[in-house]
């Protein structure tokens, strides 16, 4: 392959076919320079090692997320419906590589792999940015702080989930996220209320009254 045919897609392409002829561990970049008739150094004007395509592969899922905010159809959704439609496209893009992501996961958990897991964390803190932001959630302040963390957690354990579903259509997985985001929105509900409720008087003291 010529260096003008090659791209990031084709070369990850590629790498997940050799990948899922054996692992994702397995595979090594001299068999894919084999099989696309390039050199190492042509490999590493776009990634720079394994992991980078890894990254790449988790982008795509970010992609077709993102990729549903601009139809018209979601942008007429509630934001907790837009929530779970979002999360549900990020994890069906990867659902033909479910195999792949387990092992890149344990492999990135590895004990010394101590890099890979804080750029694991940044990685998860940039797809829940993007979550948030499709699904329309303009809460501040505190509000915002715990919404984060709670859909952080039902991402998580949604995609713990998912990643071992082999229910039809990801029935399981969806039945746990429409669970946890339902608890959340009844969380921010009773925040509401208690934010609205009446405050007490500047004046009042918890000191016994005086007879």
């Amino acid at each position: 392959m010529t260096n003008n045919a090659l791209s990031p897609d084709a070369i990850l392409e590629q790498a997940l076919v050799l990948a899922q002829e054996s692992s994702w561990e397995a595979f090594s970049l001299n068999e894919l320079v084999a099989l696309l008739d390039c050199s190492l150094s042509d490999i590493k004007q776009f990634y720079r090692s394994k992991d980078d395509m890894a990254e790449a592969l988790f982008s795509r899922a970010d992609d077709a997320m993102l990729n549903l905010a601009s139809t018209e159809q979601y942008r007429n959704l509630p934001t907790d419906d837009k929530l779970f439609e979002c999360i549900m496209v990020w994890f069906e893009s990867l659902a033909s590589y479910k195999p792949l992501v387990r092992e890149i996961l344990a492999y990135k958990l590895e004990p010394g792999h101590f890099h890979l897991q804080a750029h694991g964390i940044t990685r998860i803190s940039r797809t829940v940015q993007w979550f948030m932001e499709v699904a329309d959630r303009k809460n501040t302040g505190f509000k915002r702080i715990v919404d984060e963390v709670a859909v952080t957690s039902s991402y998580l354990a949604s995609f713990s989930l998912f990643l071992f579903d082999n229910s039809e259509q990801h029935a399981k997985t969806r039945d746990l996220l429409k669970i946890l985001l339902k608890k959340i929105h009844q969380g921010h509900q009773l925040f509401s209320c208690s934010s609205v409720a009446k405050p007490a008087s500047k004046n009042q003291t918890n000191f016994p009254e005086t007879k």
